[in-house]
């Protein structure tokens, strides 16, 4: 019994295993159906169309903060949680390390004080009180001339009776020559005294003090520059700088980017194949990345007419870093459809429009 039921078993089991072998192998190599994309692809609203990547900018575009000198940030007037705020122009945003610039401030506004009082000391002389002593010396030496001239002149009549010797007469002759030069030396200094500081100390003392004021005005410049504001009204888009850390001149990424966004523009990349067909001021439609069915009319604004390499990536594998590209600005109405700044969209620009309206014109 046993070997009757191996002689019949072991045949269907072989015999289901192939026909499983059979219908796996058929399975496998059947073709799956193509699953629906998970986003619609952007499609052409325009007969004749140049396509480009676009990205969103603020009308300002991206401003990015720096700081005007290295140092330690001691504070941050926009914190983190406050990005997105808007800022007028002037509001400060970070200040640097200034504490070496107030000791250098006061350094400045005391040498200032010194050459001030130094240009005001030469301009006030001769003092008030300087003037009586030296008048004194000048009549002192006025009398000791009159001395001398009377004892020379008694002299001068008795030598020829000779109750005067020549030698004793000689003496008084040279004693009244020297009362006579110290008189002149009191006057020349009490003129020098009198007519006050000489105009060529004066012109250096003048210097002097705007020299200590400029270096004063300096170092009040570096104050301000040490408080960054804001250069223009816009939002805050970005803030990567926190208290406490070094920033160096320039700093390695923009510190605080600014924007308006207030009014939006999208910076069109053309592909340097695609130049030659574009039409200055060619209306334009986008839709935006991962849900084409936002779509946003563009209103021509402007064209940089230099072409660079190609910086911004959208991720397609047909794209190559070495192709070069035009860069059109165009104005973006986002009133009902928010969009955030930096966000990528495909644009497509209606050529057959342009060439048309350009046709007629020249009619």
């Amino acid at each position: 019994m046993q070997g009757k039921l191996s002689k019949y078993l072991l045949p269907l089991l072989a015999t289901a295993m192939l026909g499983f072998s059979i219908f796996h192998v058929v399975r496998a190599q059947q073709t799956p159906p193509q699953p629906p994309p998970p986003v619609e692809p952007a499609r052409t609203p325009f007969g004749s169309t140049v396509a480009g990547a676009g990205i969103t900018e603020p009308i300002s575009e991206n401003i990015s903060i720096g700081s005007p000198f290295p140092g330690v940030v001691l504070e941050v007037f926009v914190p983190v949680d406050k990005v997105g705020q808007r800022m007028k122009a002037g509001d400060p945003l970070f200040r640097v390390d200034d504490r070496q610039l107030l000791a250098q401030l006061k350094v400045n506004e005391a040498n200032l004080a010194a050459a001030e009082a130094q240009l005001a000391k030469l301009e006030a002389m001769p003092r008030k009180e300087e003037l009586p002593p030296s008048e004194a010396k000048v009549k002192t030496a006025e009398a000791n001339v009159a001395i001398q001239k009377d004892l020379y002149e008694r002299a001068r009549r008795l030598i020829s009776t000779r109750a005067v010797g020549e030698e004793e007469f000689r003496q008084k002759e040279l004693t009244l020559l020297s009362a006579q030069r110290q008189l002149m030396q009191a006057q020349a200094e009490y003129n020098l005294l009198k007519a006050g500081a000489w105009e060529p100390d004066k012109v250096i003392a003048r210097a002097a003090v705007a020299q200590n004021r400029a270096q004063l005005e300096q170092t009040k410049t570096d104050l301000a520059r040490s408080l960054v504001r804001a250069p223009v009204d816009g939002d805050v888009l970005q803030v990567n700088v926190r208290p406490g850390e070094y920033v160096g001149t320039p700093p390695s990424q923009g510190l605080i980017m600014l924007g308006n966004v207030h009014i939006l523009h999208v910076r069109v990349d053309i592909d340097e194949h695609d130049i030659p067909r574009f039409r200055k001021g060619a209306p334009a439609r986008a839709s935006l990345r991962g849900d084409p069915s936002k779509e946003y009319p563009l209103t021509f604004v402007r064209v940089e007419p230099f072409v660079i390499p190609k910086k911004s990536l959208t991720g397609d594998n047909t794209e190559r870093v070495d192709t070069r590209v035009l860069q059109v600005i165009y104005a973006l109405d986002a009133t009902d459809k928010p969009i955030y700044v930096g966000q990528q969209l495909d644009v497509f620009i209606d050529v057959a429009a342009a060439s048309l309206g350009r046709l007629t014109a020249m009619k």
